[in-house]
C-alpha cells in the first residue's frame, strides 16, 4: 500500500530517478519512487536466460566511472564492479585497417601515428590536455548549474583568459574541423568521428567535436566498462543505495497526473487510482513530452511552452541488434578481435558524408555501427567459448517505422559480414529491437531515441528541453524534471537527477524564497 502523504515523489526509476531519489533520502525526506515498468532502472537494463545476458538498451559506461555525482554515491559498496576489455575501443577505417585506444596512451599513441607519427604525439599532448582539467571540466559539466565554481576553478587551470578563450572555441568547433586541426592523417581523424557519432550532432555541425573529443579522452582515461553482470547490477546499485538510504521504490505503479493548486505542486495520482500528496517536490525522470503533455492539466501549461514543445527534436531513432555466436566475431583487423567497443563507418570524411544522410531521409547504404562486445569485457555475459555481442546504428531524422529499422538491420549484418567474414555462420541467434519496440518498452524513450533529445546547441543549455533557464525547475513550484531531457543532456552520469534533487533540496531551505521565487517567475514568463 502506497504512503498517503510524503515529502518527494519521484516519477520514473531511470539512473536520474534513483540518484535524485538517494540525494533527497539522505538529506532525511521521505521519498517514494514510482516506476510504471515492472523493473527499476529505465533504459540501464539488461536480460538474463539460458546464460546469456543481454543489455537491451546502453551498455558501457564510461560517463558512469568519471561522474562525480556516481563515484560520490560509492556504489562499489552496494554490489556494483566494473569490468574492462582488454583494450577500450577499435575504429575500423576498412576491413583490414583499425585505430585503438588502449589502456596505455603511448599504445594508442602508436596506433594513431602508423602513417603519421607526428599524430601520436598530438595524441599524447590533447591527452595531457584533458587530464589537467579533467576534474573541474567533470564538475562543472556534471554537477551544478549554472557551474560558478567549477567554472573559476577550470579557468585557473587553463592559466590565463587566453586559454579560456582558445578552449571556448576549441569546444564550439565542429568534429569535421576539430579533427583536421589536431591531426594531419586519417586514424586520428576517424576516431574523433566515430566517438562523435555517439551524439546525434551533425559531425559538420558546432559542438559535434566536443562530443567525439570527451568521449575519446574519457575511454582513454576510464575505458569503456560495463558493469558485470549486466547492466541491471548498476540499476540495483543504485536502487539498493537510495533504499537504504529510506526511499521506497515501488514498481508497476505508472502516474496517470500530477496535480497542481495555487500553481504549486500538491499531489500524484497514479493509474490504479490512488492518490499520494506531496510536502515538498515532485521530480519527473520522464521525457519532456511525456511530462507537460501527459502529466500534467494540459489548461496549466503555457502557451508558450506548448508553441516551444511542438518544435522539440528527438534524437536519431536507434535500431538494436543482439547477437549470440558460437564464437568470437573472426575481425580481419586484428585489433579489434581484443575491443571491448568496435566502430564500423570508415573514415572521417565518410562518416561526415553518413551523417548528412540521417539529417537529410536518407538511409546510409553503409551505415555507422556502434558494436558492444560484452564478452569481452565480461565472460558472465555467455556461456564458455561464445559471445554476447550488440550492435547499433541510426535511422534518419523523422523516420522510425518498423519496415525501414528491419532494413537497417539487414544492411548492419551484411556491414559486420564484411569487415568479418565467416561472422553470420557464428550466430546462435539474433533479437532486433526496433524504435517501437523501445518505445513500448519505455515511453521515455520517443521514437526510440535514447537520449532524450537531440543534443545538438538549439536544444542544449538554456534551450534544453525548450526555451527556459537550462535547470530543472519547471513553471510549478516543486515540480523538477530530472531527467536527460534537461542539461547536461544523455549519458549515465546521474547529473540531471542530482540536479534536480539539488534544486528541490535547496528551494525546500531557509533560503527557498530566494533561490525560488524569481527563477520561477522569470520562467513562467518566458513561456507564457
Amino acid at each position: 500500500m502506497l504512503p498517503r502523504k510524503v515529502d518527494a515523489v519521484i516519477v520514473g526509476s531511470g539512473p536520474n530517478g534513483l540518484v535524485s531519489a538517494a540525494e533527497l533520502a539522505d538529506a532525511g525526506w521521505d521519498v517514494v519512487v514510482l516506476e510504471a515498468s515492472d523493473h527499476l532502472g529505465g533504459a540501464v537494463r539488461s536480460t538474463a536466460d539460458d546464460g546469456w545476458i543481454s543489455d537491451r538498451y546502453s551498455s558501457n559506461y564510461p560517463l558512469g566511472v568519471a561522474s562525480p555525482v556516481l563515484r560520490a554515491l560509492e556504489l562499489e559498496k552496494h554490489g556494483l564492479k566494473w569490468t574492462h576489455a582488454p583494450s577500450a575501443l577499435s575504429h575500423l577505417l576498412d576491413p583490414d585497417t583499425a585505430v585503438s585506444i588502449h589502456e596505455d596512451p603511448n599504445d594508442t599513441a602508436a596506433s594513431i601515428g602508423v602513417d603519421h607519427p607526428a599524430d601520436g604525439d598530438a595524441w599524447l599532448r590533447l591527452y595531457s590536455d584533458y587530464v589537467k582539467i579533467r576534474e573541474p571540466l567533470l564538475r562543472s559539466l556534471l554537477t551544478t548549474w549554472p557551474p560558478v565554481v567549477p567554472g573559476v576553478q577550470l579557468v585557473r587551470r587553463l592559466g590565463s583568459m587566453g586559454e579560456l578563450l582558445r578552449f571556448a572555441r576549441f569546444m564550439a568547433m565542429p568534429m569535421h574541423r576539430m579533427s583536421q586541426e589536431l591531426f594531419a592523417g586519417p586514424r586520428g581523424r576517424a576516431l574523433l568521428a566515430g566517438n562523435s557519432f555517439h551524439a546525434d550532432a551533425p559531425l559538420s555541425g558546432s559542438v559535434s567535436g566536443t562530443m567525439g573529443w570527451l568521449l575519446a579522452m574519457l575511454a582513454q582515461d576510464v575505458g569503456y566498462p560495463v558493469a558485470e553482470g549486466g547492466s541491471s547490477a548498476l540499476s540495483g546499485a543504485l536502487a539498493r543505495r537510495a533504499e537504504r538510504a529510506g526511499a521506497l521504490l515501488v514498481t508497476g505503479m505508472p502516474v496517470a497526473g500530477i496535480e497542481i493548486s495555487a500553481g504549486r505542486v500538491t499531489g500524484v495520482r497514479t493509474a490504479s487510482g490512488e492518490r499520494i500528496a506531496v510536502g515538498r517536490a515532485v521530480i519527473a525522470d520522464v521525457s519532456a513530452p511525456s511530462l507537460y503533455r501527459d502529466l500534467l492539466p494540459e489548461a496549466t501549461v503555457p502557451a508558450g511552452l506548448r508553441a516551444d514543445l511542438d518544435r522539440f527534436e528527438w534524437d536519431y531513432p536507434t535500431v538494436k541488434v543482439n547477437y549470440r555466436l558460437s564464437g568470437p566475431i573472426p575481425w580481419r583487423a586484428a585489433d579489434a578481435q581484443q575491443a571491448g567497443v568496435v566502430h564500423l563507418g570508415g573514415t572521417a570524411d565518410e562518416l561526415v558524408h553518413t551523417s548528412a544522410d540521417l539529417d537529410t531521409g536518407r538511409l546510409p547504404a553503409a551505415p555507422f555501427l556502434l558494436i558492444g562486445q560484452t564478452s569481452k569485457a565480461d565472460p558472465t555475459r555467455s556461456p564458455a567459448g561464445t559471445e554476447a555481442v550488440w550492435a547499433y546504428s541510426h535511422l534518419p531524422r523523422g523516420i522510425a517505422d518498423d519496415a525501414s529499422a528491419e532494413k537497417l538491420g539487414d544492411r548492419m549484418d551484411r556491414l559486420i559480414e564484411r569487415f568479418a567474414p565467416g561472422f553470420s555462420a557464428l550466430i546462435l541467434d539474433r533479437d532486433l529491437q526496433r524504435p517501437s519496440d523501445m518505445e513500448a518498452a519505455n515511453a521515455s524513450l520517443g521514437l526510440g531515441a535514447l537520449g532524450g533529445g537531440t543534443t545538438q546547441l538549439h536544444q542544449q543549455l538554456v534551450f534544453r528541453p525548450t526555451i527556459g533557464l537550462g535547470s530543472s525547475r519547471t513553471y510549478v513550484a516543486g515540480l523538477y524534471l530530472g531527467s536527460s531531457a534537461i542539461h547536461p543532456g544523455p549519458g549515465v552520469h546521474g547529473a540531471c537527477g542530482h540536479l534536480a534533487a539539488r534544486t528541490a533540496l535547496r528551494d525546500a531551505s531557509v533560503i527557498g524564497p530566494v533561490t525560488r521565487i524569481l527563477p520561477t517567475a522569470a520562467l513562467r514568463r518566458l513561456q507564457r
